[in-house]
């Protein structure tokens, strides 16, 4: 049924680049909540980084994007080879926060079209009026929540509960 076994594996997308956290806290929050009472295994981007890059390539590939731009493709090369690779081969399905500093980036736009062509459910979180998001994006979505906790009922009756 999954596509790694017995666990579904969730992938978190959402703005980095340009979020004041680098969208660390609201992917916490969620993980918790989906490893502690869902049992899925969770794809966080923020964390995966880590092991992705060297500790050189980390510390320094955002100034390379202005010092030293075949380096930071490079390393950028990296992230969305492995984020995409991941999409395609082991995710079962995808969060996304969409707010206001996700457009300045292109990662999430990429993620969820992707998502849409290989048919991975997309259940996006986002407070903006619907007015405000590209109809591009609202057709990659399976579902769009106004805020975290009506996710959670959405995923636990989905998943823990399934209609039959």
């Amino acid at each position: 049924m999954w596509k790694r076994g017995i666990q579904p594996v969730v992938y978190l997308a959402g703005a980095i680049e340009n979020a004041p956290d680098a969208g660390r806290k609201w992917r916490e929050d969620i993980s918790f909540f989906l490893t502690h009472e869902l049992n899925h295994q969770v794809f966080n981007p923020t964390l995966e980084e880590n092991h992705i890059l060297t500790p050189f390539e980390f510390r320094n590939f955002r100034h390379w994007k202005t010092a030293d731009l075949p380096r930071f493709r490079q390393v950028v090369h990296k992230i969305i080879k492995t984020d995409i690779g991941m999409l395609i081969n082991q995710v079962d399905y995808i969060i996304c926060l969409w707010d206001e500093y996700v457009s300045r980036g292109g990662g999430t736009q990429g993620e969820l079209t992707i998502a849409f062509w290989k048919q991975i459910p997309v259940y996006m979180v986002t407070t903006l009026p619907l007015t405000d998001l590209s109809s591009w994006i609202i057709g990659c979505t399976s579902e769009i929540f106004y805020d975290f906790d009506s996710l959670k009922e959405f995923l636990k009756s989905t998943y823990l509960h399934p209609k039959k």
